[in-house]
């Protein structure tokens, strides 16, 4: 068989999500003669618009999918290939992709990703969400369910309880309260009003540019994951079921089993705990406490697992504790010449006191960002220094229709509860969480229009000793802006 022609690349990036689009951005950018290659399994691209600095660690900004000639115009010297990688050769510094090409870099970033778990018995009724498509494929699907069971208690799962009407949610989660992942059971409390609300249900404006395209014959679309959702991923997207919005919470919980309706009719001890439902359901959940709701179909939102088969097969690279790629504090994996960005990466250094890696868009933005410098200060020889994002844990969402910004460690993260907590709290306004160690700030949680995430990195970054204000740091009548900025 006759071997492909090699195409020339400076860098390669595997990915067209929101790190890998960064990563050739910012390439662009600091090498814009050299040719880079960004290779992407899906026929969009994620893009980062509209950014907004809130503190110097900190920004808002929106994901847009965007065809990939939108970024080729950007950065000329850049080419967008969709293709999947087959397999990669770090002896030769060769990617072999599915449809028979090859291509050879200097330096590559593996920006793949990472892939949904899902629940051990996945079938027919089971979907889960990461990319547009799969929310896509949700909208259709929910326009008809009565019932649905959401599985999970991180970010999506906690959008997707808020922004679906019109349908019954068991929403299961294995923790005591909702949305642990991200805050704390008084911020849980103070959010909580907002479940049982029924969402304004005027027209919605879609902030991501959409296009059309067609479905490549020479991939399949049924292995592929694309770039993961951004932060309005429920933006455009009518999620509306076809009965009454109401919302069961059950906490502490796993599936235990799933079943089919024929299976369920056959366990008499199950039938007695439906609780006389009405009708038959597509599919039966039997939770670990002992309850089984039948539902339309079952979401599983359950959390990622980095996604490195494609570059791990026949290599030897070496892996972290959560299964990314184990990188070092310059971006490289164990393999020469080879980096890793965003979620399918995991760091293998000393990481700062206040940071620590979660599986969001900002930290993949982040990533991205400064892969691309150490892409480049590699090949130019060029010393450069940790960029200051990796110094404090920062994230900006939005939970319930509430602003919310986490800071440091937020929820107490590595202090093993020797720490204290200082509290603001306004009913339906805004609550303000402090944690505090001999006096020192070591992290926040800021939920609704407080504006004081500026002071509150600076102390965190700063260690001051605030002892000497005691409760007074959160007092209402104090202005703290005009003291500590």
């Amino acid at each position: 068989m006759e071997e492909p022609v090699t195409e020339e690349y400076t860098y390669i990036v595997v990915g067209g999500g929101i790190a890998g689009v960064t990563c050739a951005e910012h390439l662009y950018i600091l090498h814009p003669e050299a040719q880079t290659l960004v290779l992407t399994a899906t026929p969009l691209i994620k893009a980062v618009t509209n950014v907004l600095p809130l503190t110097k660690t900190l920004d808002t900004f929106e994901v847009e999918e965007h065809d990939p000639n939108t970024l080729q115009s950007k950065c000329p010297s850049v080419s967008v290939i969709q293709d999947c990688m087959a397999r990669l050769d770090v002896e030769k510094q060769l990617v072999h992709t599915s449809a028979g090409r090859c291509f050879s870099y200097q330096k590559l970033c593996v920006c793949t990703g990472a892939t949904p778990k899902v629940l051990a018995e996945r079938g027919p009724h089971v979907v889960w969400l990461r990319d547009t498509e799969s929310a896509q494929q949700f909208q259709t699907r929910i326009k008809d369910a009565r019932r649905i069971m959401i599985v999970g208690n991180g970010g999506i799962a906690t959008e997707m309880v808020y922004e679906v009407t019109g349908v019954e949610i068991i929403w299961a989660m294995k923790d005591k309260h909702m949305t642990a992942h991200f805050i704390d059971p008084g911020a849980a409390e103070f959010m909580q009003p907002e479940l049982i609300r029924e969402k304004d249900e005027g027209p919605t404006i879609s902030k991501r540019r959409k296009y059309t395209v067609e479905h490549s014959s020479q991939i399949s679309r049924t292995s592929l994951i694309g770039g993961s959702l951004g932060p309005d991923w429920h933006s455009g997207l009518k999620l509306k079921g076809k009965t009454e919005r109401k919302i069961i919470m059950e906490k502490e919980v796993e599936v235990k089993r799933i079943f089919e309706p024929m299976e369920v009719m056959q366990l008499e001890e199950a039938i007695t705990r439906l609780n006389s439902e009405e009708g038959e359901w597509p599919v039966y959940v039997e939770l670990t406490n002992g309850k089984i709701y039948g539902c339309d179909f079952i979401v599983s939102a359950i959390g990622v697992t980095p996604n490195v088969s494609a570059v791990t097969t026949g290599n030897n690279f070496a892996l972290g504790e959560d299964g990314g790629l184990l990188i070092d504090e310059k971006m490289r994996t164990t393999e020469k010449n080879i980096f890793a960005a965003g979620d399918v990466c995991s760091p293998g250094w000393q990481v700062a006191p206040h940071w620590f890696q979660m599986r969001l868009w900002t930290q993949a933005r982040q990533m991205g960002s400064y892969a691309s410098k150490c892409m480049w200060s590699s090949l130019a020889g060029e010393e450069i220094y940790m960029d200051f994002c990796f110094e404090l844990f920062s994230h900006a969402t939005k939970f319930f229709g509430h602003k919310v910004i986490l800071l440091g460690l937020f929820n107490g993260q590595g202090l093993d509860g020797k720490y204290e907590i200082l509290l603001r709290y306004t009913r339906g306004m805004e609550y303000i969480k402090c944690v505090m160690v001999e006096g020192r700030m070591q992290g926040a949680v800021l939920i609704g229009e407080t504006d004081m995430e500026e002071t509150f990195e600076n102390l965190i970054l700063n260690q001051m000793d605030l002892s000497e204000y005691g409760e007074d740091l959160l007092n209402p009548d104090i202005d703290i802006e005009d003291y500590f900025d």
